[in-house]
């Protein structure tokens, strides 16, 4: 079949833009940020008296690639730091008591610029995200967070985003394009020029039975009207269209997205979990994972992460820091 295009969304919305730019290697590498130089990020941790976060700061602050705070009781931070192996020399503890007071006091140290990053340690995700959207503390950034994460997988071209697979639950078209904005700032803040977006869906037909279709449509109507500058949008995509050029090709799509895609928008929090924890589990890969939409990056890793997910979590929020200076 042919894509239901006239023109392609480079030649419409885009239009010096037909030649495909480079995307950085591997957009959380170290090999960047030892690259890049310059100093380490500060990076508030919220409730540090974790061991693995701990762990996975200890190693990023050893590579120079953040410089900690650690907001936590001073009991119990030593404690977890002994549990974990992790000397604390050299970083700056904030006492605090309580989980609340541990959130509030990481997120007003990146709102005033004392920290650059924001990290979740031992503290209920709902009690940090709710400091972050306090419109007094003034971290807050658009209407919608949303998490992505960045894979590179062993035998595949070039890394590659996947948004949102742990924050929104149903997201509504509305929504979905602020997920889209969310994303592609977050891409050219590691060095993408134009990250071509993947709407994806179950089929490439926009069918009214199926709602990921009709959204992704009313997405790419959007980016077409100009809503979404700085990217190639479109779609509706099933996943072996966006990712592959062949399984593409087969099929005669006809798109710049099609078999190139550097991020996939999932349709709703299910079919992004399950595609996160297949490429996580059952592939040779790395990943990290931020939330994106406040006025700094926010590293929030589960449990089940490995901690090299949890470093290159790190990383990836460090590299886009340092290329913002």
């Amino acid at each position: 079949m042919s894509r239901r295009m006239a023109q392609t969304p480079s030649e419409t919305a885009h239009p010096a833009s037909s030649e495909r730019p480079p995307a950085p290697a591997a957009p959380f590498a170290f090999r960047q940020l030892d690259a890049a130089g310059g100093a380490p990020a500060p990076i508030a941790i919220a409730a540090a008296a974790e061991p693995e976060v701990l762990q996975a700061v200890r190693a990023a602050a050893d590579r120079g690639i953040v410089s900690p705070i650690l907001c936590a009781d001073p009991d119990e931070l030593q404690s977890a730091a002994d549990a974990a192996g992790v000397d604390l020399a050299g970083m700056d503890v904030r006492s605090v008591t309580g989980a609340e007071d541990a959130a509030r006091t990481a997120v007003a140290l990146v709102a005033t610029g004392e920290a650059s990053i924001l990290m979740k340690g031992l503290v209920d995700t709902s009690v940090l995200l709710h400091a972050v959207l306090d419109r007094s503390a003034g971290l807050r950034g658009g209407s919608v967070l949303s998490h992505l994460a960045v894979f590179e997988i062993d035998g595949f071209p070039r890394p590659l985003g996947i948004t949102d697979a742990a924050m929104n639950i149903a997201p509504g078209v509305e929504t979905k394009l602020a997920i889209v904005r969310n994303a592609v700032a977050f891409f050219r803040s590691i060095g993408y020029r134009e990250p071509r977006v993947a709407m994806l869906a179950a089929k490439e037909r926009v069918s009214e039975r199926m709602s990921a279709t009709t959204d992704a449509a009313a997405v790419v109507e959007a980016y077409h009207r100009g809503e979404l500058p700085g990217c190639v949008v479109d779609g509706p995509f099933a996943l072996d269209n966006a990712v592959s050029t062949t399984a593409a090709a087969i099929k005669g799509i006809d798109s710049p997205v099609a078999g190139a895609a550097d991020i996939l928008v999932v349709p709703q929090i299910e079919s992004g979990n399950v595609l996160y924890k297949a490429l996580a589990f059952l592939t040779r890969s790395r990943h990290a994972g931020v939330i994106v939409g406040a006025r700094a990056p926010i590293v929030l890793t589960s449990r089940a992460d490995s901690h090299q997910a949890k470093l290159d979590s790190i990383a990836l929020a460090a590299w886009s820091r340092r290329r913002a200076e």
